[in-house]
């Protein structure tokens, strides 16, 4: 039917219509592995029901599966209290305090025992609570008795069901693990270094740090996931921990299975060993971290005889895995340049398994940490893979340290270029200034110039980069648009067709939009969504150039540090030279005229806009507040000017509003300040 000759009644059964099949698919895909439709068909009927609700706002769900993408800003994370505490586990390190564990369950309960055996993930403790089958509230495990609520960012994870199916109780609690993937974690990670800034550290840290974000939408691209394994609540339909895992499994949670032995129950102390053994061979083979197991009674009637103590439950207790370190041979250290002049010092070592893996090469980080290690070259050092994707040394046995080592002295000159090394105050790591001749420097800037989330230059590669560079046809990005065909033909297995090819994707790449345009020149600390922000802002490259620091510290979410760097490179004379040469070939460096306000009557204004509305839709209010100048929040703070409040807005938000003392208006009153 056509959308614009719906009634209301029509509406709200296709809207409920598309969101139960939408949720239903979301499952099959993330959740069972076993998708039914493509990710085309998928997204035509994401984008019908955001057509539907954005014509028909009155029936507008916080759950709905459009809100996955994000929704927007949150000025604070609010303090909730748990109604459960979210008390910690006891920690164990050896079979022997595993057997003494199970000792004392067997002393307080004279009858046989089942135990549950899970995998301890290495992610961020939450509590999310459902009220009717929907969604109602996330919230992290904090001090135990209160935690934040984070549940815009925890809608946008795609594992969480929104809405669920089956018999479920009235309200209920789950409470689960979130964490970064491997890939995801590997994946955000290259992205960082190719726009110059420091890699993560580890998958856990980077999820905790994720949930705190204030932008949900930035949450959203991040790849989170999440298993859920604790039930809590009123009316559970079980009698045991495994039973309600099963019901919860049933409803649509992603619980672990017992299938791929990620969930176990046994009668006795075998049983545990034989789990505890087989994952902490295992454990590098999935595709997360965790760091042990833990171990549960199953029966809720012996957890309630066994009970708790001040600060953990009798009733279950974890193994810790120890982190695994081995011991070889540091052979020797080698630095290395990346595409922003940042030198990483890198441990080769006598190849040694380590986690199922041959290691030959660690991480060393910067001098700093070769100092603190008092590090030598024939040096015997431990080295660990414990929630690193990359190995560390993380010590050195003194003991087997030849009579004759040297005192290591780090590199003053860049091993590229010869160039001296500098090192600003506050960083830890070193950097070769020369950013124009500098053999990785220059590659690695093209490189990224070139990558599909940047120019997305086709038939053109890293490969063919150094050969173009080999050749002198390149020096920076601004050469590639000077390439002639017969230029690119000379060069090593380059046929007529992929010489064409290649000088066809630079020119289709000069209607790359400015916010990518910007990303590509590499300037430190400016990734993706820095990039956005900047050109959004400041809409032309001559605007850029001419903010100082403080202007650039103004713009939301920009700091001192990517400031201070955005400065020193629109300072830089061949930067500038540069950016004239692509301007003059045709690159995109302004904003196009519908990407900015139309007016700026509302410059320096902040809105939420609630309720409905009958002159605009709610979309169609913010995008005028937006074209406007102004700025739209997702909820009230005081930051707020103004609230615009339509029929049946929430009472919180306009309790809250008059609090802050936010003036709140109508659609009407709106409507007269851009009319001005």
């Amino acid at each position: 039917m056509n959308l614009s000759r719906m009634n209301t009644d029509q509406a709200k059964h296709k809207i409920e219509e598309l969101r139960k099949e939408l949720h239903a698919h979301n499952h099959k895909y993330y959740v069972l592995d076993a998708p039914e439709i493509s990710d085309q068909q998928f997204d035509m009927l994401l984008k019908e029901l955001e057509s539907l609700e954005s014509k028909f706002p009155e029936f507008d769900d916080p759950n709905s599966p459009t809100r996955r993408v994000g929704s927007g800003i949150t000025d604070k994370f609010e303090k909730v209290k748990h109604k459960y505490p979210m008390l910690s586990l006891s920690n164990t390190y050896s079979i022997e305090e595993i057997e003494a564990w199970e000792e004392r369950i067997k002393k307080s309960i004279d009858q046989p025992v089942t135990y549950v055996c899970e995998l301890k993930y290495d992610g961020v403790a939450i509590g999310i609570t459902y009220i009717d089958g929907k969604l109602h509230r996330a919230v992290t495990r904090g001090d135990g008795q209160t935690g934040e609520d984070v549940t815009a960012n925890v809608r946008t994870i795609s594992t969480i069901p929104l809405s669920l199916t089956g018999d479920y109780p009235e309200e209920f609690e789950i409470r689960g693990e979130i964490f970064l993937p491997l890939q995801a974690f590997t994946e955000m990670n290259k992205r960082r270094v190719e726009a110059g800034e420091d890699p993560y550290m580890n998958p856990r840290n980077t999820a905790s740090g994720s949930l705190k974000l204030q932008d949900s939408n930035v949450v959203a691209e991040r790849g989170l996931d999440c298993f859920l394994y604790g039930l809590y609540g009123e009316n559970l339909p079980g009698q045991s921990h495994s039973e309600n895992m099963e019901a919860a499994r049933s409803w649509g949670f992603k619980v672990p299975t017992y299938e791929n032995r990620q969930i176990e129950k046994c009668s006795d102390i075998k049983g545990i060993e034989s789990f505890i053994a087989h994952w902490d061979k295992e454990r590098h083979a999935l595709p997360f971290e965790i760091d042990g197991v833990v171990l549960k009674v199953d029966s809720y009637q012996y957890q309630d005889e066994l009970g708790f103590t001040a600060k953990s439950p009798r009733w279950a207790t974890s193994y810790k895995f120890k982190a695994e370190q081995a011991s070889t041979i540091l052979e020797r250290v080698t630095f290395q340049v990346g595409r922003t002049g940042a030198i990483t010092p890198v441990a080769n070592l006598k190849p040694v398994v380590l986690a199922g893996t041959t290691v030959k090469r660690a991480s060393l980080h910067n001098a700093d940490q070769i100092e603190k290690l008092d590090l030598r070259e024939g040096d015997t050092v431990f080295v660990e893979k414990g929630g690193e994707i990359i190995p560390k040394v993380v010590g050195v046995d003194i003991t087997k340290r030849p009579i004759d080592s040297e005192h290591f002295t780090y590199i003053s000159e860049c091993p590229e270029c010869g160039t001296p090394l500098i090192r600003n105050e506050g960083e830890a790591q070193h950097f070769c200034p020369n950013t124009l001749t500098c053999p990785p420097q220059v590659s690695g800037r093209i490189d990224h110039f070139i990558s599909r989330k940047a120019m997305n230059i086709d038939g053109l590669g890293t490969e063919t980069v150094d050969q173009l560079i080999r050749e002198g046809l390149i020096q920076n990005p601004a050469d590639l648009y000077d390439l002639q065909k017969d230029d690119v033909l000379k060069l090593e297995r380059m046929a007529e067709k992929s010489a064409q090819n290649l000088i066809d994707g630079v020119e289709a790449s000069k209607a790359i939009p400015f916010e990518r345009v910007l990303f590509a020149l590499g300037i430190r600390y400016v990734g993706e969504t820095v990039a956005k922000k900047l050109a959004k802002h400041f809409k032309t490259i001559e605007a850029l150039i001419a903010a100082d620091q403080e202007q650039l510290v103004a713009v939301e979410e920009i700091g001192e540090r990517i400031a201070e760097s955005v400065v020193a490179y629109l300072n830089d004379p061949a930067h500038i030279a540069m950016i004239e040469r692509l301007k003059s070939r045709g690159l995109q460096f302004e904003l196009e005229e519908s990407d900015g306000p139309s007016s700026n009557l509302l410059e320096g204004k902040s809105f939420v806009v609630s309720g409905v509305f009958n002159q605009m839709s709610r979309n169609e209010l913010k995008q005028a507040i937006e074209a406007n100048g102004g700025k739209v929040l997702s909820g009230v703070s005081k930051k707020t000017d103004y609230l615009v409040a339509g029929d049946n807005m929430g009472p919180s938000k306009r309790q809250k509003a008059e609090d802050f003392g936010v003036k709140i208006i109508d659609e009407q009153r709106f409507i007269e300040m851009i009319s001005a």
